[in-house]
């Protein structure tokens, strides 16, 4: 996988930026931007659904999101918010409160006249169907790595409304290179199928190989075809935060691809860091936002790329009690590398290539045949309120929380250890 900066580059041209690198937005610089784009946009009496990040995703979406409903008021003839949680678990309303700021004085008192719903994707009834992908597309646009026909659904409070506007950050991504943009219709509420696809995709490629991969690699390939066939108008106002806070370097807004691509180039300088020499040792403090191993997995993906071979990551998330609250297919295969799946195909191809592709991303690089088994390069251990019967089964170490001394890792000269794990991508020069 190789990075196209140019070819992202001329698609930012089109979007409207603030901020950079080097920047830290006020409120009112971030109020300005948002009031100015939705100001000299066509929005008045239409309706507007507002595609938002669930609580894995750290931004100041509360500002964000006050900024975008004041620019809308007494314009739009209605406005929908749709959490975009793939399929994560769905948000209680406590969580919503928190996560949008109205836990006080309420949703109608915070946000006058807006709707808020979790995306059910457990539910097909709210799903429409756009159209297809055909197979010989998919393979064109996955450099033939599948050829199979996909079937491109979406929640249908999407197509229900004039304008569909994605809010959300930018941050290097396991499955697509970078997050953002059209990655909020997809996978964010979409169908299963399209959901499998990509991420399979992602995997065949390896998480290591895309991951912060700055251009339109195979699966953003795929995922802007999908929202090509969205009926609605298409807006995004793409954020890139301070990993670990609430303050933002940048913003772009535009067209999804054209803001997403504004971002990414921002992200790709704020949250990449690289180092000179592999470390043996990884130890991924992982933040309480990051609720199941599912989630928290990030703190992997992110620190893969500079772990020796032979070396070892240590997930630490003592709060974890679950490796999945939705996919529990994955206590029954447990975490294998790409090839296990890839060359037992006629066994594993039944399940969801979703969670095949999540195993593969948390297991890492590796080899398999029928001879030698498995070999991967790296050994993953999980440090968490999950017990060792359980962690094991799943093809993990298994380290007691009680046994675990913070102090003597960060002495270890053979060990980095990184807070609020999940966010950052580390790379090698």
């Amino acid at each position: 996988m190789t990075n196209n900066a140019e070819a992202v580059a001329a698609l930012a041209a089109d979007a409207a930026v603030i901020g950079g690198p080097e920047t830290t937005l006020t409120t009112d610089e971030i109020r300005r931007f948002i009031a100015e784009q939705l100001a000299a946009t066509d929005l008045d009496g239409r309706s507007v659904c507002l595609v938002i990040p669930d609580g894995t995703r750290s931004s100041p979406l509360p500002l964000l999101l006050r900024c975008v409903h004041e620019a809308l008021a007494g314009r739009a003839t209605r406005i929908t918010a749709v959490v975009a949680l793939g399929t994560h678990v769905g948000m209680t309303q406590e969580a919503l409160a928190r996560h949008l700021g109205y836990a006080e004085d309420g949703l109608e008192a915070t946000y006058p006249g807006m709707t808020v719903i979790n995306h059910e994707w457990e539910k097909p009834e709210t799903f429409v169907t756009l159209g297809t992908i055909s197979a010989e597309r998919v393979s064109e646009l996955s450099g033939g790595l599948l050829a199979v026909e996909a079937e491109v659904a979406l929640n249908r409070v999407v197509v229900d409304h004039d304008v569909a506007l994605v809010i959300g950050p930018v941050f290097p991504h396991e499955v697509v290179g970078f997050s953002g943009g059209n990655k909020y219709f997809f996978p964010g509420i979409a169908g299963q199928q399209i959901i499998d696809l990509t991420h399979w995709v992602g995997a065949l490629i390896t998480s290591a190989q895309i991951i912060g991969a700055l251009g339109i690699t195979p699966v953003r390939a795929l995922i802007n075809e999908a929202a090509a066939l969205i009926p609605s108008r298409r807006l995004a106002l793409c954020v890139v935060a301070k990993s670990g806070s609430h303050d933002l370097h940048a913003a772009s807004f535009g067209a999804p691809e054209a803001a997403w691509a504004a971002s990414a180039l921002i992200s790709a300088e704020t949250h990449v860091r690289y180092l000179d020499a592999p470390v043996k040792r990884v130890v991924s403090i992982i933040p309480e936002k990051y609720e199941d191993i599912w989630t928290a997995a990030k703190g992997f993906y992110k620190l893969e790329p500079v772990v020796a071979d032979g070396g070892e990551v240590i997930l630490y998330a003592p709060h974890v009690k679950e490796i999945s609250f939705v996919h529990t297919e994955i206590y029954d295969i447990g975490y294998h590398c790409r090839d296990y799946f890839v060359k037992q195909w006629d066994r594993f191809s039944g399940i969801h290539w979703g969670v095949l592709a999540h195993s593969t991303h948390l297991r890492g690089a590796g080899t398999y045949d029928e001879v030698e088994g498995e070999k991967c390069r790296v050994n993953v251990t999980l440090c968490t309120g999950i017990d060792e019967e359980r962690v094991r089964k799943a093809n993990l170490g298994y380290l007691a929380p009680e046994d675990f001394d913070l102090a003597a890792y960060e002495s270890d000269p053979d060990t980095m250890v990184v807070p609020n794990a999940g966010e950052t991508l580390f790379r090698l020069r």
